[in-house]
């Protein structure tokens, strides 16, 4: 059973850029209603995708994560990014229901 990660700066370029896995990237933060409606999403998705997509998140509110938002453009949160090959390939911003985003992702993956 695959669960959602929590990580910070440091462990980024190792868990996203150069993981074999696409990765769907959740810039949040603690205060975010929509963020904390979205975490029990994700894990759902992380179950459902085990071995076809790895799931991070990234708490935008802690100071040494800060460069990867500005970096990444976070301007409102949620906001999901899937990574594949170390590139950003598609975006999620704000609160999905689980068979949308699930879709979205399966639809490219499928490419």
């Amino acid at each position: 059973m695959s669960h959602v990660l929590n990580i910070d700066a440091p462990q980024f370029k190792q868990q996203v850029l150069e993981n074999k896995l696409p990765v769907l990237v959740d810039f949040w933060a603690p205060w975010c209603m929509p963020c904390r409606m979205m975490a029990p999403i994700l894990e759902q998705l992380a179950e459902a995708m085990d071995g076809k997509l790895a799931v991070m998140k990234v708490d935008t509110e802690n100071p040494q994560n800060r460069q990867l938002a500005i970096d990444y453009s976070i301007m409102s949160i949620p906001n999901m990014k899937l990574f594949h090959n170390g590139k950003v390939i598609k975006d999620f911003i704000g609160l999905h229901p689980l068979p949308l985003i699930q879709g979205e992702i399966e639809k490219i993956l499928n490419q």
